[in-house]
């Protein structure tokens, strides 16, 4: 009786975790599926890529805007109601692009659907820190950037399945199915016991920590040292002027998410038939290169879920963006020879593989997971606003400039310069960024408060 008793609270764990995390099927589903329709889209309306780029990017301004009033939402209505509502918007917003009869609609609708984005991606790694035990939280967090490459991964086959046909309707609108199941299985989360402490419902608090944690000592420690941090009086957009150490964690959140983005990642999502096409492919080899990213970006992304706790966060770091600036320094080399031959057109993907590996174990999930940690509670909304913000800001220059880029300085220098930035962001994380594995999140606001340098709030 005793094990049956004891397995409730893990079955319930788990379904907390896989459904907080599912919310990042839906951001990769709508980064993965544009990709294959953007040239059946430009093919029917007959625009310019400059207007696909707009296209592509529209989106990521939307998020930006749903991130911009995600942190406002999470703290007035929770992050569960807050969820639902992403949920819902992400439905409407993919049946409307479904239904776009012109470029114009197509545009509202994709920013329709950033918005439902934007604000999922504030409100679900906010959710997993919060619900999460620390020495297992970097793996939680990981999972959310899993169900985003399987997302993506879904998305890509969905289109090679649809491309047979150009049926870039079907592709945009078939995402709708999985918005709708995430909508209904929202609906049972707990809310998060961190929100409720500071909206004074210690006891709710305490209820939900009991179906999440293994004994009450852990669960009344937990509950005491939210408390305690509730004591500092300071808030949101008042803290970030009164306190300069807040400041410095908001500028590191701002900057790891300008990081994450420049390493160059949404420029294969989103160009990745493009790209091949470049390398020399056909429509259909295309699709299916693409497929294979997918398949990669997955897979790899198991690395960081097995090591970000147990050897920590910033060794995988290095070692992701050596791998990435080298994947991306061969592809633009390959490029530069003109046409390739079919051995070097295989060798050409493979790196670009190569990195696509790197950044799946590295910046992926952990930029995510580092932005929610180093963030103190009363600002811990603000904060993560703020960097999630910037990521989309910096993911929709990314997306409007891409083929812009290609068209300009040409496609081998447009890889170089992706594969140099990566080396200044090991640069970057060896001086700034702090080793937070296993560390609670109250011990590294205190470190950040006494106003330890940022790359040892951790230690």
């Amino acid at each position: 009786m005793n094990a049956t008793v004891a397995a409730l609270p893990s079955r319930k764990t788990t379904f907390t975790y896989l459904l907080a995390a599912l919310a990042g099927l839906m951001f990769g589903l709508d980064i993965g599926v544009i990709s294959g329709a953007e040239q059946f889209i430009q093919t029917e309306f007959h625009i310019s890529d400059n207007y696909i780029e707009w296209i592509v990017s529209i989106m990521m301004w939307g998020a930006a805007t749903g991130a911009a009033g995600a942190g406002w939402l999470s703290s007035s209505l929770g992050r569960r109601r807050t969820l639902i509502i992403s949920a819902s918007l992400f439905v409407i917003g993919s049946v409307l692009c479904a239904f776009a009869w012109s470029p114009a609609f197509l545009l509202v609708a994709r920013f329709l659907l950033g918005i439902a984005i934007g604000v999922a991606a504030f409100t679900a790694p906010l959710y997993l820190a919060e619900v999460a035990p620390q020495e297992t939280r970097g793996a939680m967090i990981s999972m959310y950037q899993l169900m985003i490459t399987i997302g993506i991964l879904g998305a890509f086959l969905s289109n090679l399945w649809f491309s047979q046909h150009g049926e870039w309707r079907w592709m945009l609108g078939v995402i709708a199915i999985p918005g709708a199941l995430f909508l209904v299985g929202v609906l049972r989360l707990p809310e998060s016991p961190r929100w409720l402490v500071m909206r004074g419902r210690s006891e709710e608090a305490r209820d939900v920590l009991n179906h999440l944690r293994s004994d009450d000592a852990t669960v009344e420690r937990e509950v005491n040292d939210i408390q305690e941090q509730l004591k500092i009086p300071q808030r949101g957009w008042h803290m970030f002027l009164q306190n300069r150490n807040f400041r410095r964690s908001v500028g590191l959140g701002v900057l790891l998410q300008v990081v994450q983005q420049l390493t160059g990642i949404n420029v294969i999502m989103y160009y990745a038939p493009r790209i091949f096409m470049h390398v020399g492919f056909g429509v259909n080899a295309q699709m299916w290169a693409t497929v294979i990213v997918g398949v990669t970006n997955v897979l790899a992304t198991f690395i960081a879920i097995a090591f970000v706790d147990r050897i920590g966060r910033k060794p995988i770091l290095y070692a992701g963006f050596l791998v990435m600036a080298a994947g991306l320094g061969a592809v633009g080399t390959m490029m530069n020879m003109g046409t390739l031959t079919q051995g070097q057109q295989i060798f050409t993907v493979s790196m670009l593989l190569v990195f696509i590996v790197g950044f799946a174990m590295s910046a992926g999930p952990l930029v995510w997971a580092i932005c929610s940690e180093i963030q103190p509670l009363k600002g811990r909304d603000f904060g993560i606003g703020v960097s999630t913000l910037t990521n989309w800001v910096a993911n929709a220059i990314v997306g409007l400039t891409f083929l812009s880029l290609l068209n300009g300085i040409g496609a081998a220098q447009t890889f170089w310069l992706y594969g140099g930035l990566n080396i200044l962001f090991l640069l970057f994380t060896i001086w700034f960024v702090p080793e937070t594995k296993g560390v609670s999140l109250e011990q590294i606001e205190r470190n950040l408060m006494a106003g330890k340098s940022l790359r040892r709030i951790g230690s």
